[in-house]
């Protein structure tokens, strides 16, 4: 069998268009909300940790640990698994993006590898970086040329590289072109959600001794930075997680994973495309969470954040929050404004909102 055989499958189920989410979306004229969510596990391997999963139309794929990744067929529910190695490396893949054509996933930690769905039905290395500072945590597509990774400072920014031709090939932006990072300033590569994208506009989101956003109106030619008042000033501290609804309203979680029930200086919104931010909820759970979203057609009201303490949801763009389960999450992609695919400590799983 070959290497990548889902290959075939992925260009049968690829994204749906911008107009046709668009045609959906006025559709939905009041936003649905949610007293309860159903779980329903698609997936478990006790050995992998999975932090990186991406909807491609109605199905899903994942890259984690062991080298390992997948697609979900959700037509038959089938799953196509793989592994992928690097010489004698198993690499932890932490980062998953995809265009309509292809499948692209990059690992955390030296050397860093960008694979990329390859024309012969195998994974194909279309980047590879060497540096024991190099530690890749996100990444995401503006369109099916143009994409973004990025991760922890390698030099004096915060490392960035960029394709502008479908992801054949990647170059990491320089320092002079970006802003300096400061000292203790990373990201964290816990749930694939870093980076923010809105058609040309892009929020990138740091952590640790520092907690900022990077920010682009034009896909990462120019960029700007603006401070948080996210909990920081240790190498455990800050944000974890960016979304954007529209190029106006953003949210931000994160916190401290070493002490989860800290719920001040965690979380945060900005109605003004991320110049400035407010604190939410403060002294108020939800605490430490990896991952946020926005609930689709919601008007920028519905909220769901997941982490290992388990599953929060808010009505009213974060003032107030109602523990939905606690069953824990690293990350997860809403297909819909009622069903989710979640993904963690060895298990994804399908959540049905109710």
């Amino acid at each position: 069998m070959k290497k990548l055989y889902f290959l075939l499958i992925l260009l049968s189920f690829a994204c749906k268009s911008d107009k046709e989410k668009s045609v959906e979306e006025s559709a939905q004229t009041e936003p649905r909300e949610f007293t309860s969510v159903e779980t329903e596990v698609i997936l478990e391997n006790d050995s992998l940790s999975i932090r990186a999963i991406e909807i491609m139309g109605s199905s899903l794929a994942f890259a984690a640990n062991n080298g390992t990744y997948g697609l979900f067929n959700s037509s038959n529910n089938t799953w196509k698994i793989n592994t992928q190695k690097f010489d004698t490396i198993s690499p932890e893949f932490r980062a998953v993006a995809s265009t309509s054509n292809d499948f692209f996933m990059l690992s955390v930690a030296n050397p860093a590898l960008l694979y990329k769905t390859g024309d012969n039905g195998k994974m194909e290395l279309v980047y590879i970086e060497e540096n024991e500072k190099v530690f890749y945590d996100s990444m995401i597509f503006w369109n099916d040329k143009e994409g973004i990774a990025m991760g922890d400072p390698t030099d004096g920014c915060i490392s960035m590289i960029i394709t502008r031709n479908g992801g054949n090939s990647w170059k990491k932006v320089d320092c002079k072109d970006l802003p300096q990072a400061t000292e203790g300033e990373a990201a964290f590569a816990a749930s694939n959600s870093n980076i923010s994208i809105k058609g040309d506009h892009t929020w990138i989101l740091t952590g640790g001794m520092k907690s900022r956003i990077l920010y682009s109106a034009d896909k990462g030619k120019n960029w700007k930075v603006f401070d948080t008042p996210l909990l920081q000033g240790e190498a455990t501290t800050g944000g974890y997680s960016v979304d954007f609804y529209d190029d106006k309203k953003g949210v931000i979680i994160g916190g401290d994973y070493t002490n989860p029930e800290g719920n001040s200086g965690n979380k945060a919104i900005t109605n003004d495309g991320g110049k400035s931010w407010q604190l939410i909820a403060e002294g108020k759970d939800p605490g430490y969470k990896s991952a946020i979203r926005f609930v689709p057609n919601s008007k920028g009201e519905g909220l769901v954040a997941t982490g290992f303490t388990g599953i929060h949801y808010s009505k009213d763009s974060g003032e107030n929050w109602e523990k939905l389960s606690d069953e824990g999450f690293y990350t997860l992609r809403f297909i819909n404004d009622s069903v989710a695919y979640a993904a963690g400590k060895g298990r994804i799983a399908k959540l049905k909102f109710q």
